[in-house]
């Protein structure tokens, strides 16, 4: 075991994990923070998809001694009351069915507006590539990008 001490939500934390411990189980188990999702374990779907340095990653593919003295950013600290841009542009375009990406959705989308403030529907599509939504509701997670950077 070994303690890790990072940010997170703008909080301090500090755990007591084996160093190879992924991101995510430490967010899920030992913070309770449930937002981030587990999809596949392989960093293929991205519903685990948190920022690092306001970088987006897997969480399940980074482990927790990767992240010491570092920033990390859940769903849960994109905004306390759901008034993020995103968050409200996805209500808007009714994105979610059964919703189980949309975390990781929100956090890839968020790193996008967060370095250009108005992508283009390329640019969104290409950013996105890789988050993957068992749903299928593409054509609305884009509308919602577009109505966020549009309402930002």
């Amino acid at each position: 075991m070994t303690a890790v001490e990072f940010t997170i939500n703008g909080q301090s934390a500090r755990v007591d994990v084996e160093p190879d411990t992924p991101l995510l189980w430490v967010v899920r188990e030992h913070l309770k923070l449930t937002g981030t999702k587990f999809g596949c374990g392989s960093g293929q779907c991205g519903a685990c998809t948190v920022h690092i340095d306001g970088k987006a990653v897997r969480s399940c593919q980074i482990s927790a001694s990767k992240v010491q003295e570092r920033t990390v950013t859940t769903i849960e600290g994109l905004s306390r009351n759901g008034s993020h841009p995103l968050q409200k542009a996805w209500i808007a375009e009714q994105v979610p069915q059964c919703g189980y990406c949309q975390s990781g959705q929100i956090m890839q989308a968020a790193e996008l507006l967060q370095k250009n403030k108005n992508p283009s529907r390329d640019e969104i599509v290409r950013h996105m590539d890789g988050n993957i939504c068992r749903c299928g509701t593409y054509p609305r997670i884009v509308r919602a990008i577009e109505r966020a950077a549009r309402e930002a």
